[in-house]
């Protein structure tokens, strides 16, 4: 049996190894992850989660582990920025609110798929003109959800979160853990 990651995130392979658990191969799927017209923001990422589980070509006894993160503000979803431009403008929106950061993740093995969505609820402060132009000078936004990551730089921004913080950062190691064990694959046997 071999575990694949369906993902080409530095941070979940990352927070796999903080379980012990090393991929056997990192096969990143290639699919439309925009959202459908009038599509809510916790259905879209369960949505690309199953659909990248499904995109991984794998033998049938491999598992495959692929997970979406999205951050939304209120139904809004906001997903990886374009550009430099349109990072400014979500690091903007978020400031001063509270946004909900959503992971879900699909763990295949053959024709058997197990889910798992983590929500968590961010608070990101209000950047001043010198904190967002230097944050947007970083490149930390680039590829990712929402325009920050909150494992890096960001993580000066974030007085405030409920919920999971491996799951904003992209894996819900708890759930993830759970899932790998349904579905048969000796997580703690690892460790």
């Amino acid at each position: 049996m071999r575990l694949i990651l369906g993902s080409a995130s530095p941070r979940r392979k990352e927070l796999l190894a903080g379980l012990g658990i090393v991929p056997d191969a990192i096969l990143p799927p290639d699919i439309d992850e925009d959202p459908r017209k009038g599509e809510l923001p916790r259905p879209y990422a369960e949505r690309l989660a199953r659909e990248k589980a499904l995109a991984v070509a794998c033998d049938p006894d491999d598992v495959v582990i692929c997970a979406d993160t999205t951050v939304a503000l209120g139904r809004r979803i906001l997903g990886k920025p374009a550009d430099a431009g349109e990072a400014a403008a979500f690091l903007t929106a978020l400031g001063g609110r509270r946004h909900q950061v959503i992971t879900a993740v699909a763990v295949r093995r053959g024709d058997r798929m197990l889910t798992r969505t983590s929500e968590s609820v961010v608070k990101m402060k209000r950047l001043s003109d010198n904190e967002l132009n230097a944050y947007l000078g970083s490149g930390e936004w680039q590829g990712k959800a929402g325009g920050y990551g909150i494992q890096g730089l960001a993580g000066a921004f974030i007085p405030w979160i409920s919920g999971s913080f491996t799951g904003i950062m992209g894996l819900p190691v708890a759930e993830t853990a759970t899932l790998l064990t349904a579905i048969g694959y000796p997580v703690w046997r690892q460790a």
